[in-house]
């Protein structure tokens, strides 16, 4: 479950980023390695709603720096859903 989760968010990251997919790891930092402004954070955040089917806080939104925080924060949420 939670590679899979991971693999998701990398992929919706890769393709808001305009980055590929093998470039970005957990510890990837979003908005300095990636160059993610807040516009892309938006929509990085909205393709991870859409796909999980889950609601991010707006509070929630700057708290997600690397790759690995939106996995766990995706996992936390699908917990709470499941």
């Amino acid at each position: 479950m939670a590679k899979n989760v991971e693999q998701e968010i990398i992929s919706i990251i890769a393709d808001v980023a305009g980055f590929d997919e093998d470039q970005i790891t957990p510890e990837t930092n979003i908005i300095q390695d990636l160059d993610v402004d807040s516009i892309k954070a938006i929509e990085i955040t909205v393709s991870i709603e859409k796909k999980f089917k889950v609601s991010i806080r707006d509070e929630d939104v700057p708290k997600i720096v690397s790759v690995k925080q939106a996995v766990e924060l995706v996992e936390k949420l699908l917990s709470k859903v499941g």
